[in-house]
């Protein structure tokens, strides 16, 4: 049974450290359409690590893998890129409370090409979620919102 921790400050940086698995990804346009990931799909399962030293790790992953997967040809800005239903990156991050943002620096990724990749998100957490935002492209190439909700699991 996973004991869920409240978080000891109300700051985003003393806030994020711990694990976290996706609860749910979601991507919409500006005029608020849906838009599917081939990549991964619409369910995909995930882990996201944060440690107080500042380094982090993410694994994502399709979760159903049996049927052929389309890769993107290369990653979309402010965004890495799965390859075959699968995605990971990990390196430093820092925070500023300020602006509610994360800064992720790759140090290593699946996609060759994402390896120095500087990613700034959106984050907060309240209680034991994690709400992560950016603005990207879809996988044809149409600038999509993309939300991401996390649960604290450690």
């Amino acid at each position: 049974m996973t004991t869920l921790i409240e978080s000891s400050s109300k700051l985003l940086s003393g806030a994020l450290p711990g694990t976290w698995e996706l609860l749910s990804r979601v991507d919409v346009t500006g005029s608020g359409e849906r838009r599917l990931d081939p990549a991964l799909g619409d369910d995909p399962i995930a882990i996201l690590i944060y440690d107080r030293s500042g380094h982090f790790a993410a694994q994502f992953m399709k979760r159903d893998r049996t049927t052929p997967i389309t890769d993107a040809t290369a990653s979309a800005g402010n965004n890495s890129r799965a390859q075959g239903g699968y995605d990971a990156y990990f390196g430093t991050y820092s925070v500023d409370d300020t602006l509610g943002t994360v800064t992720q620096h790759l140090v290593g990724a699946l996609s060759q090409e994402n390896v120095g990749d500087v990613l700034t998100r959106t984050m907060t957490v309240e209680g034991n979620n994690l709400t992560i935002q950016l603005r990207t492209n879809s996988f044809q190439g149409e600038p999509i919102l993309r939300t991401l909700v996390w649960r604290r699991v450690g």
